[in-house]
């Protein structure tokens, strides 16, 4: 049985890890790669402070998550961040409620696994990397038919029509 225990702002917060890695000029940036500015980063994402281990863990799940959206790893890949992870249920007025609790693991990087799997339950495929070679982004595609290839249609999109429009004018000239 599938359960899922994310909402819309931890799918926001796994989508962000995914890209804060972004290429910016062809110049690849790190937006966890100073305490400060990671901190900053949690802050702006309401993912709460987080000690110098479990920086460097949110950075390790974030390579993990990566290459399982890329293809690149397994998903079993997370199992080592999910130790001392917990789901307790709760009944309120408005339903059931999860509250999620860790131990070594952040709970940004706890959020995003889970934000993670419960796209792979309920939107599967949804959740995949940039089509442009050269962006290091990722994309949630909610279009009804499933064929969003880009980030951003108005970066990625258009530089790779462009460039195949270049190449296909390039071989019909005969160049």
């Amino acid at each position: 049985m599938d359960i899922v225990a994310a909402g819309p702002g931890d799918e926001a917060l796994l989508l962000d890890l995914l890209n804060s890695t972004p290429v910016i000029d062809g110049v690849a940036r790190d937006e966890l790669e100073d305490p400060v500015t990671a901190q900053a980063w949690l802050d702006s994402r309401d993912a709460g402070p987080a000690n110098e281990q479990q920086l460097q863990e949110l950075v390790d799940v974030r390579t993990a998550l990566q290459d399982v959206v890329r293809g690149d790893r397994s998903p079993r890949a997370l199992q080592p961040f999910l130790d001392g992870v917990g789901l307790s249920p709760a009944l309120s007025d408005d339903g059931l409620t999860w509250t999620l609790t860790t131990q070594a693991t952040p709970p940004a990087a706890a959020r995003a696994i889970l934000a993670w799997d419960a796209l792979r339950i309920s939107s599967p495929g949804r959740l995949r990397p940039c089509a442009n070679p050269d962006c290091r982004l990722f994309l949630i595609d909610r279009s009804k038919p499933n064929t969003a290839r880009w980030c951003s249609m108005a970066i990625c999109g258009n530089r790779m029509k462009a460039r195949r429009h270049y190449q296909r004018s390039r071989a019909a000239s005969g160049d």
